[in-house]
Parts: C-alpha cells; sequence; structure tokens
C-alpha cells in the first residue's frame, strides 16, 4: 500500500498561494496547478505547515475580505 504523498514526512514540500491568497501544501516533485504560485520551499512538511500556519491567518478568500472591506468602509458609524 502506497502513502498519500500529502501526508508523506520524507517528501520535500512547497507551499502555493492563488490569486485569493488561498494556501495550499503541495509536494516538491508535482507540476504547480495552473492558478497557483510557490512563496515558501521547498522544505519539510512541517516547516511548509507552519509557514502556512503563520501566514495564511484570515481563511476567507481575499475576494470576500475585499468586499467586507468595501462594505463596512461604506457604511457610516453609528
Amino acid at each position: 500500500m502506497s502513502t498519500n504523498p500529502f501526508d508523506d514526512d520524507e517528501l520535500a514540500f512547497c507551499v502555493l498561494v492563488n490569486d485569493e491568497e488561498q494556501h495550499s501544501l503541495w509536494p516538491a516533485f508535482k507540476d504547480v496547478p495552473a492558478g497557483w504560485r510557490v512563496v515558501f520551499g521547498a522544505d519539510s512538511r512541517a516547516n511548509c505547515l507552519t509557514h502556512i500556519e503563520k501566514s495564511w491567518t484570515d481563511l476567507r478568500p481575499g475576494s470576500l475580505r475585499a468586499a467586507m472591506n468595501r462594505r463596512s468602509a461604506a457604511q457610516p458609524p453609528q
């Protein structure tokens, strides 16, 4: 039985980010999917997960954050 490459602590990984600023752990040996870019790695799985935990603090997609910020800026203070 083979190990899922996403769960293999022996492999090198990268952290990917898309246009919505969402993060993904990605095996370094796999091609980066369209719409994603490498922002960290290649490094150990643990170091990549630590990077994701520190840098992806707001899990909402970037477009949703922007829309919510515009809406709150347009509302008068109460």
